[in-house]
């Protein structure tokens, strides 16, 4: 009996572990849902309503620090809506911080052939 009870518990709390796990499928559905994608593109590149997120984004911490002290009358952040933690838990940014961790670096120019003789001086 106690054996099981012992079973249970780890059982129980991998299923606990595992759900506070960022979720990177869920992260991406909500960038696309709450619409960040619209300032910052589908890929955190970036454009020219909203700062490039990727590579190298920043921890969820900061992410869930500056969506929810953004100050939309600030001239250089004014589209920037801000985020309540109603609209966007600390799980939600978690989630979102691992899609964008997910998303790799862009290929080097130099790695593309067509891109490499494209050079200047070439």
């Amino acid at each position: 009996m106690a054996r099981l009870l012992v079973i249970g518990f780890v059982l129980g709390a991998t299923a606990i572990a595992s759900a506070a796990e960022p979720s990177v499928k869920r992260g991406r559905d909500l960038y696309m849902n709450v619409g960040c994608y619209l300032c910052h593109g589908t890929e955190g590149q970036g454009s020219g309503a909203g700062l490039k997120l990727t590579p190298d984004p920043l921890p969820a911490e900061a992410i869930a620090n500056f969506i929810r002290n953004t100050d939309p009358t600030t001239p250089s952040f004014a589209a920037m809506p801000s985020y309540s933690e109603k609209v966007l838990s600390d799980a939600d940014v978690a989630d979102i911080a691992a899609f964008l961790a997910s998303i790799p670096a862009p290929k080097s120019p130099d790695s593309i052939p067509a891109l490499k003789d494209l050079k200047p001086g070439k």
